[in-house]
């Protein structure tokens, strides 16, 4: 039996999409940028902080002053609206709660900087449900670099070969990739079965429960 689950934050165990938009349109409309729909910024999100504001400013002119300030408005904002339309995606605390009463370990690994991933983990799980909680941390290298996830490996005790790597993209694929683990990719996230397929998930599923089975064994 798998022995621990670790988990994506951003499309996987939380809906935060319209909370990161919000925030970012304010930050991006504050400085002269255009704005962006939910949809659109779904493309930008699960690689960091910098990454997304990179996409989100393509085709624009703007200067490294312009950039710092738009990210430093982004995360002030983030900051007091993260908890807003933010939401969990059903069934994922029964299936935590379900994994851990088997006696599986779980973490969140993210690109979401530390604090906001600490914070909204809090809030909607409560730290306890997670062994370790790991966001972007400085001189750490973001997903799809498997650094991060070597560490929470290492901590947990747990050989890679009995881990599970729960995420809903390219990125959180190539990074259970690169680590040389098994991955779930989930339906309800921010890109697709499509892209899902062509970066090898091992299972692609559609409800929270078929997390817990494929932890057993129970799953094709």
């Amino acid at each position: 039996m798998i022995k621990a689950v670790i988990f994506d934050l951003d499309g996987t165990l939380l809906d935060t999409i319209e909370d990161i938009t919000d925030s970012l349109n304010i930050a991006l409309k504050s400085d002269g940028f255009r704005n962006y729909t939910a949809a659109e910024m779904k493309m930008f999100v699960g690689s960091g902080v910098n990454v997304m504001l990179q996409r989100a400013l393509t085709g624009a002119d703007y200067t490294q002053a312009q950039f710092d300030s738009v990210k430093a408005r982004y995360m002030a904002e983030y900051a007091e609206r993260q908890a807003v339309k933010t939401r969990v995606y059903p069934g994922l605390i029964e299936a935590i709660d379900a994994l851990r009463a088997l006696g599986i370990k779980t973490a969140v690994l993210s690109n979401k900087p530390q604090k906001d991933t600490s914070n909204t983990v809090a809030h909607y799980f409560s730290l306890s449900r997670f062994d370790l909680v790991y966001g972007q941390r400085e001189g750490v290298p973001t997903k799809p670099d498997p650094t991060a996830l070597y560490q929470i490996i290492k901590s947990l005790g747990v050989a890679k070969e009995d881990c599970l790597f729960v995420g809903d993209s390219d990125v959180d694929m190539k990074t259970a990739c690169n680590a040389g683990m098994k991955k779930i990719g989930v339906l309800w996230g921010f890109r697709g079965r499509g892209v899902l397929e062509q970066n090898h998930a091992d299972h692609i599923i559609s409800s929270a429960a078929q997390i817990v089975e494929i932890a057993k064994g129970n799953h094709p």
